[in-house]
């Protein structure tokens, strides 16, 4: 008996998941560019759907979120029974973990795959397997040679966040192929709208005759609904029936469907987010390269920045930019602590970035 309750075994294992920060001392407004949310924000639509959603928040929502449901499956061609709706796909990803994993299985993920598949993981006393990213990319064999007779879920994002690496649709037929069955190929597709390489293709079409594949997207980049965390999953509809058993049944707010609703149809606004990001990554990428530092291919709409000069390291190249009022993501809580994680903003936060990495290198 102990003096107060205990948590379960591993709990208190767990590192907890750091967002990027938001606030930076004595500067009232940053430029938050930290945690690769859509530099345009919420488009009109959106917001007016959320702001008439104000009249209904004393009502619960439909906890089926029918109305959303019936959008996604109709602008992604995709069967309603099979979607599952969260909390933003964290949840979708922590409800899989909870209805699959018992005490001594296991979860493979790349080796910088995002940190929220591990941590609800962790939560249901399973293990974690990461397969190596030698080049900063996630190859099916890779996956293959850490899965065993224990791992029940695989993770794959593409794009990968931080590296902002893609797997082919190639690689994931073939990732897809190896595995047993029984074990569940979850395919993490949060930035597949920013993706312009042609050999990249979404794993909707795969997933459809599949039996063991969930193909999560969210709500919280495009289109920029990042505060009103809105996610979902398609999945095989047993797999979707399993999940229904255990989740909350109001998990998803009546703004946040409304909003989600109207994002769905606002082209615009989507291309709008597309084009800046086409327009403004490859900028990035050349500028920052041109002051001495590594800055690696990405399909997303960020892009990861190396630091291999000690005088010149991350960690100095943080603190520079917060000098200058600019927040980016530190990500060594993945094992990377000689880079930084760096959204693409708006022009002017843009031109901020080059000339204060400028400044930088020339220090």
């Amino acid at each position: 008996m102990t003096d107060a309750p205990t948590p379960k075994p591993g709990i208190l294992d767990i590192a907890p998941y750091v967002g990027g920060k938001s606030r930076i001392e004595g500067v009232a407004t940053p430029m938050k560019l930290s945690s690769n949310e859509n530099a345009l924000g919420a488009g009109e639509k959106a917001r007016a759907a959320y702001e008439a959603s104000v009249a209904n928040i004393h009502m619960y929502p439909d906890g089926r979120a029918t109305k959303l449901r019936d959008a996604v499956a109709e602008h992604h061609g995709l069967e309603p029974g099979r979607l599952i709706f969260g909390n933003g796909s964290d949840e979708v990803f922590a409800l899989l973990n909870q209805t699959y994993l018992t005490p001594g299985d296991n979860i493979v993920s790349g080796k910088y795959g995002f940190l929220a598949y591990r941590i609800s993981a962790l939560a249901n006393q399973a293990s974690v397997k990461l397969a190596p990213e030698p080049d900063f990319r996630l190859t099916p064999e890779a996956i293959l040679a850490e899965v065993d007779d224990r791992t029940r879920i695989v993770y794959v994002s593409s794009p990968s966040n931080p590296t902002g690496s893609y797997n082919t649709a190639e690689e994931i037929r073939r990732l897809h192929e190896g595995l047993s069955p029984d074990v569940l190929l979850v395919i993490d597709e949060a930035y597949a709208e920013f993706v312009a390489e042609p050999d990249w293709e979404t794993s909707f079409p795969l997933a459809r005759d599949s039996r063991n594949i969930v193909v999560t997207r969210t709500f919280s980049k495009i289109h920029g609904l990042g505060g009103l965390r809105i996610g979902f999953g398609y999945a095989p509809l047993k797999v979707a029936e399993a999940v229904d058993r255990i989740r909350l049944p109001f998990n998803v707010s009546v703004p946040g469907i409304e909003a989600a609703v109207a994002a769905l149809g606002d082209e615009a606004h989507q291309q709008a987010s597309r084009e800046l990001v086409e327009t403004w990554r490859p900028r990035l990428i050349q500028a920052i390269r041109g002051f001495g530092f590594d800055v690696f291919p990405s399909a997303g709409n960020f892009v990861l920045v190396r630091f291999p000069d000690e005088a010149h390291n991350a960690a100095a190249a943080n603190d520079y930019l917060n000098t200058k009022g600019i927040i980016v993501r530190p990500v060594g809580g993945y094992g990377l602590p000689d880079c930084l994680r760096i959204t693409v903003g708006t022009e002017d936060q843009n031109r901020a970035v080059i000339d204060a990495l400028s400044e930088f290198a020339a220090s």
